[in-house]
């Protein structure tokens, strides 16, 4: 029997609003989408009830799923001061969902929402034991244990960014040398300006840097164009971070035991590039019977994960 389920994706620049349908074999249909800038809370719940109040009506879902950036707290249903979300504090999105609708709705960071997407209808599909690391802008994991996403106290749980993996490098998460300071978007722009500007220093140009001027305009993805064009600083910068990966990944494998661990963002679009070096990494610091059990992939459902992630809490 089929299920219709609606779904909000807060973020930062965007809002989507989905509606969807579970169908009989278990596979997730997209039926309507919507999407606006962002504003304060106030603004954007009106737009977001502007939108979901005729489709309510219409197809009648049986559940709501938000996935939005933290800090939130998924028990309470409050999405609390996201840095990234001007003017949502405090905001009781579940309890105002749940009273205007009349259905349960569940809220959950998008790291959370990524996992279970990925879990129900993505990469790790069928899986018990799943973790899925965002490598986005930041870096945070969801966590699937036995079949459970696991929040924590209040919701907290996953943030694997913050671990400091050594005294130096990138900051990520407010810690010089963090996991989210190696290995997230952010942190692989930093580790980019340190290894080009030494090269500078030493009198080497690079395809993409002639000059510390150009500094400045690195990004994650043009340090990945530059290094597929052949330029040997960047290639040495993804293949430093897929190390850091490697050495974030052993203390995962060593802590959790996952059956399958699912890698987003800038590691599924560069796999070709970082696998080996995770790899490598994986085999020196892991314990080899957690690692033999562990399969480490890239994330499946592309740029489509943030729809799937919010329609997906609806049927947890």
């Amino acid at each position: 029997m089929s299920m219709q389920i609606a779904g909000l994706d807060i973020g930062g620049t965007k809002c989507a609003v989905l509606m969807g349908q579970i169908q009989e074999d278990g596979e997730l249909r997209m039926i309507r989408k919507e999407i606006f800038t962002t504003e304060a809370a106030g603004q954007s719940l009106e737009t977001i009830y502007g939108i979901l109040d005729p489709w309510m009506s219409t197809y009648h879902p049986e559940a709501i799923g938000i996935s939005c950036g933290g800090p939130l707290n998924s028990r309470t249903g409050v999405i609390l001061n996201p840095p990234n979300l001007y003017g949502w504090e405090n905001v009781p999105i579940v309890e105002e969902l749940q009273a205007r609708y009349g259905v349960p709705a569940r809220l959950e960071n998008d790291a959370n929402a990524c996992a279970v997407a990925e879990w129900k209808f993505g990469a790790a599909k069928g899986a018990e034991n799943v973790i899925f690391l965002t490598c986005g802008t930041g870096l945070g994991a969801g966590i699937i244990i036995n079949g459970h996403l696991i929040s924590g106290t209040s919701g907290m749980a996953g943030e694997v960014g913050h671990i400091r993996l050594s005294n130096y490098g990138p900051a990520g998460y407010g810690k010089v040398g963090s996991f989210e300071g190696f290995c997230s978007g952010g942190g692989i722009a930093q580790l980019g300006r340190l290894r080009y500007l030494e090269g500078l220093q030493q009198g080497r140009k690079s395809q993409r840097v002639q000059d510390i001027k150009d500094l400045d305009s690195l990004t994650a993805k043009s340090i990945a164009q530059a290094a597929r064009a052949g330029d040997e600083t960047a290639r040495a910068v993804l293949e430093e971070s897929a190390a850091w990966m490697g050495r974030g990944l052993a203390i995962l494998v060593d802590l959790l035991n996952p059956q399958i661990l699912v890698l987003g963002s800038v590691y599924a679009r560069c796999w070709d590039m970082m696998f080996p070096g995770i790899m490598r990494e994986l085999a020196k610091e892991a314990l080899p019977q957690s690692l033999a059990d562990c399969s480490i992939v890239p994330a499946g459902l592309g740029d489509e994960i943030g729809d799937y992630a919010a329609l997906s809490l609806a049927i947890l």
